[in-house]
């Protein structure tokens, strides 16, 4: 299989294989991680960390000599695959770590684009590189690139295909961390289990606030977040956490 899933205590790792291919994403690899991200969703973990095998790439794009023999039809159907995949991914109650090693091009920048965090080996690069290629982003890139980092630098990376160094993706926002490849691994780790031993009532709510905010007028996503706060007090962990607080000891938080 090219994508790999294990979940180990509250943390889901999904690790994309095909370091023959660079971690290029085809048809195949696509419909694994779809068919994998549908099973988190039936019972989602805390944390979901989304990695690949290798060591220089990430995941290199789409598949070129695949996407080389494609009809107008058949290109249709692998980008609504891929917006399919990255969709569903995005909309995980989970929260979604990316952890990139190497080079995130194309398809592969698509798909970090579509985690909460993204935690970057300094020695990782990312672009759209698809107009050098006489093509542009086909799995959702055009708009997640633009929310992420602002519109002029979204132009900029998508007519130009000029990729960011981490250094300059994090100073974008595009990228949340940077840190040593050598200690990428590690910190992945102890970021994901930060992460899932945080109150995951919150951690889920904020997640659904923040996307209705990255998308509706202030008046609607004030609503929203009005009442996803307010709604959090009828839960166990707000009350344990604000007990723990006045009481002046580690909280114990249950998920209910």
């Amino acid at each position: 299989m090219p994508v790999h899933l294990k979940v180990d205590d509250g943390i889901a790792t999904l690790t994309i294989d095909r370091p023959r291919a660079l971690n290029a994403l085809d048809r195949e690899t696509l419909e694994a991680l779809r068919d994998h991200v549908a099973e988190l969703h039936a019972d989602p973990p805390a944390v979901v960390v989304v990695e690949s095998t290798g060591e220089r790439v990430f995941v290199a794009g789409a598949d070129i000599a695949a996407m080389s023999a494609m009809s107008v039809e058949q290109a249709r159907a692998f980008a609504r695959l891929g917006h399919a995949t990255f969709d569903a991914l995005e909309a995980l109650p989970s929260i979604v770590l990316a952890a990139v090693q190497g080079a995130a091009l194309g398809g592969g920048c698509e798909l970090v684009l579509a985690c909460d965090l993204i935690l970057s080996s300094d020695t990782a690069r990312f672009g759209q590189p698809e107009t050098n290629l006489g093509l542009i982003p086909g799995f959702g890139g055009c708009g997640r690139l633009l929310r992420r980092v602002g519109v002029a630098l979204a132009r900029d990376l998508i007519y130009s295909g000029r990729l960011l160094t981490a250094a300059e993706a994090l100073a974008a926002g595009l990228v949340s961390r940077v840190v040593a490849a050598a200690d990428l691994r590690e910190e992945t780790g102890r970021w994901a289990g930060a992460l899932a031993g945080r109150p995951p009532l919150a951690l889920r709510r904020a997640k659904e606030v923040l996307a209705v905010a990255e998308s509706a007028d202030a008046r609607s996503a004030a609503r929203v977040e009005i009442e996803g706060f307010a709604g959090l007090f009828a839960a166990d962990d707000t009350r344990e956490g604000l007990a723990a607080f006045l009481e002046k000891r580690p909280p114990r938080f249950r998920g209910c």
